[in-house]
């Protein structure tokens, strides 16, 4: 049974203790302290450890369990699951993101070409159909573990793609090098199967469950520089949105 050596309770803090306690356990799950499988010290163990009542322990627990962070097995007792990714809706790439929240990302490029466009990418970049396009394939993992399927295409006059390059940066981040200034983009959220090649990449069963993102993103100065279509892991990805009346 592990105990979270790093969580830190403040009493003289306005945050409620049970609220410090959520977040100190969020925080040793993202930070590794709990990898996922770790069973925890069961709520009177970790009061005790604490200085909290049980009620308190209880109360953060019954949310870490609602957020999926934690599980409960009956006669075994309370287990770390895989922490999803929960990305935000901004105009950023996924590579930035993971980067942002220290989640160790890797990519494995698939294919680099450059290829005639077919029509519906032409479309998506407003270019001539059959004219010359980058089309790139990656497979993005997080902390070791396959995430996302990312496919790309990008006209060569916007910026010159190379497959090492594409392997230790982020596709947005090469191209804010080239010089673009991302304005604007377009961005569909979906559903899908995983296909058997999918499957194989993501290391998961063929049908699973695959949340989907279609995106054409613009720059400042009225150019499509870049249309894509990602596959994501159901059970580790999800978008987060804030929204205001």
């Amino acid at each position: 049974m592990a105990f979270p050596s790093t969580i830190t309770i403040d009493r003289a803090s306005p945050v409620p203790l049970y609220h410090q306690l959520v977040h100190g356990i969020e925080s040793a799950i993202t930070e590794g302290e709990l990898p996922p499988g770790t069973m925890l010290e069961n709520e009177l163990s970790l009061a005790k450890n604490l200085h909290l009542s049980r009620p308190t322990v209880r109360k953060a627990m019954d949310e870490l369990v609602r957020s999926g962070l934690l599980v409960r097995k009956r006669g075994v007792g309370t287990q770390v699951v895989a922490s999803e990714v929960r990305r935000p809706v901004r105009l950023t790439s996924l590579y930035d993101d993971l980067a942002q929240d220290a989640s160790n990302p890797a990519t494995q490029v698939l294919s680099l070409e450059e290829v005639p466009a077919p029509a519906e990418t032409a479309r998506a970049l407003n270019i001539a159909e059959g004219a010359a396009v980058y089309h790139l394939r990656r497979l993005r993992s997080r902390g070791g573990k396959p995430l996302a399927i990312m496919e790309n295409w990008v006209p060569p006059e916007i910026a010159t793609l190379d497959t090492q390059e594409l392997a230790e940066h982020g596709l947005y981040e090469i191209l804010r090098r080239e010089g673009v200034n991302f304005r604007v983009a377009t961005q569909k959220i979906g559903a899908a199967v995983a296909s058997a090649e999918q499957a194989k990449l993501l290391g998961i069963t063929e049908g699973a469950a695959l949340v989907t993102m279609s995106r054409t993103a613009t720059d400042d100065v009225g150019r499509r520089v870049e249309t894509g279509r990602h596959f994501y892991r159901a059970d580790s990805y999800s978008f987060e949105l804030t929204l205001s009346a």
